[in-house]
C-alpha cells in the first residue's frame, strides 16, 4: 500500500500589523504556515514581495493588488473581505463591553451590539446563504481567538448558568455575586451564558474579587436603581459601565448569543465571546468547564443547560465526569423538578457522583474549589 504523506508546517497566527513587523524583522523569508486576520497590509507590499507565499492564508486582509496577486499565484490563499456587515468575520479576539456598547450615549440601538442583532434578524428572514457563510465564518474566528485566551490564562473554567430574569435588586442577585467573587477568588475563570440577571450578578461577582464587602455593598446599590433592562436597555447598561468604571478586575468571561439578541450581554466580563451560532455557544461553554458548572434557579434556557452537560455525564466514564451542582433545593425539585429524573438517569452509572444538589452559594463553593 502507498501511503502519501504530506510535511507538517508550522501554523502561525498574525492578527496585527506589529506582530507581522516583528516576525518579518526575526528575519522570515517564507509566509508558510501564516494565517493572517484582518490586518491591513497596504503599506507592506515590498516586505510581501519579498516573502516566499506558499502555504500562506489571509483573512479579510487589506492588500495592493500586486501583492494579491503574488500571493496566489505563489501558492497562498486569500479570503477577501464582505462588505456591508456591521461586524468583521475575521476577527482576530474576542469582545470587551467597551466594543459592543460603543456609541451608547447616543442609545443602545447605535452600538455595534445592536446593530448586528438587526443584521442577523433581517438575514434570516430573507434566507440569503451570504448571512450563513459571514456568520460562520465570525463563529469560527470567535472558536480560535477562544483557544488563543484559554491558553494565555491558563486558569480552570467554572460556568455559572441561572435565570436572565433575576432583578439587581433581588437577594438571588446578591448571592451571584457573592458566588462569582468566591469562585474567582479560589483561581478559578468564571464562565457565564454572558447575559443579565444571574449571569451578570456572577461576572460581577468575579470583578469584585479583589475588593472589601463595602464595594460589594456600594455596587450592588448603585445597580439596584436600574434593576433591569426592561425598559431600557441604554440605562440598563449605562449604569453597568459606571459600577464596572468605579471597580475595575477581572470579571472573567461570557459566552452570549445574539440568538438571544432581545437579552443584552452584561458589561462585567473581561472577555466576550459572542456567537452567531448558540448551539455551538452552548457547546463551547458547557464543554470546556471542566473545573465544574453550577446552575442557579432558572427556567427553560437553564433547563435545557442542565441536560445538555447531562448528557455527556450519562455516556461518560468516571475520568469524564463534569461536576454539576444544582442550587435550590426547593427550585430544582418542586418549582422545577429536574432533580428526580437526575436522581435517576444516574442511577447505577459514573455520574451519581458528579451531580449534586445544595441549597446555598456557600455549599456549591465548597465542592467546586481547588482549596477544599
Amino acid at each position: 500500500m502507498l501511503i502519501v504523506t504530506t510535511p507538517s508546517i508550522p501554523h502561525v497566527d498574525i492578527e496585527s500589523l506589529a506582530q507581522f513587523d516583528r516576525i518579518v524583522a526575526a528575519g522570515a523569508t517564507s509566509m508558510a504556515g501564516w494565517r493572517v486576520q484582518s490586518v491591513s497590509l497596504l503599506e507592506r507590499t515590498p516586505v510581501l514581495l519579498g516573502l516566499a507565499p506558499m502555504g500562506s492564508v489571509f483573512l479579510g486582509c487589506a492588500l495592493e493588488e500586486e501583492a494579491a496577486a503574488w500571493i496566489r499565484d505563489g501558492g497562498g490563499l486569500i479570503f477577501p473581505t464582505i462588505p456591508a456587515l456591521p461586524f468583521d468575520p475575521y476577527r482576530g479576539g474576542l469582545y470587551d463591553a467597551d466594543e459592543l456598547y460603543a456609541g451608547l450615549d447616543q442609545g443602545y440601538d447605535a452600538t455595534p451590539d445592536a446593530q448586528i442583532y438587526a443584521w442577523s434578524r433581517q438575514q434570516d428572514e430573507k434566507g440569503d446563504t451570504s448571512r450563513t457563510l459571514a456568520a460562520a465564518l465570525h463563529d469560527h474566528s470567535i472558536a480560535d481567538a477562544l483557544g488563543d485566551r484559554d491558553g494565555v490564562v491558563g486558569r480552570p473554567w467554572i460556568g455559572v448558568m441561572g435565570g436572565h430574569g433575576v432583578l439587581r435588586s433581588d437577594p438571588n442577585y446578591r448571592s451571584a455575586v457573592l458566588l462569582g467573587r468566591a469562585l474567582a477568588r479560589s483561581g478559578l475563570t468564571v464562565a457565564t451564558g454572558g447575559g443579565p440577571g444571574a449571569m451578570e450578578a456572577a461576572n460581577l461577582g468575579s470583578s469584585l474579587a479583589s475588593y472589601d464587602d463595602s464595594a460589594v455593598e456600594a455596587a450592588l446599590s448603585a445597580l439596584a436603581v436600574v434593576p433591569s433592562f426592561r425598559p431600557s436597555v441604554t440605562v440598563w447598561a449605562a449604569a453597568g459601565l459606571a459600577v464596572r468604571r468605579s471597580f475595575p478586575g477581572d470579571g472573567g468571561l461570557s459566552i452570549p448569543t445574539w440568538f438571544y439578541g432581545h437579552e443584552p450581554p452584561n458589561v462585567f466580563a473581561t472577555s466576550i465571546a459572542k456567537y452567531f451560532s448558540n448551539a455551538q455557544r452552548e457547546d463551547v461553554l458547557l464543554s470546556r468547564a471542566r473545573g465544574g458548572i453550577i446552575y442557579l434557579p432558572g427556567a427553560a434556557g437553564t433547563v435545557q443547560e442542565i441536560f445538555q452537560a447531562v448528557t455527556p455525564n450519562y455516556y461518560g466514564d468516571k475520568a469524564t465526569q463534569t461536576p454539576m451542582i444544582l442550587v435550590g433545593i426547593t427550585h430544582w425539585t418542586r418549582t422545577l423538578p429536574v432533580w428526580p429524573l437526575l436522581q435517576s438517569l444516574a442511577s447505577g452509572r459514573p455520574m451519581t457522583t458528579s451531580v449534586t444538589l445544595v441549597d446555598t452559594i456557600e455549599e456549591a463553593t465548597a465542592l467546586v474549589t481547588p482549596t477544599n
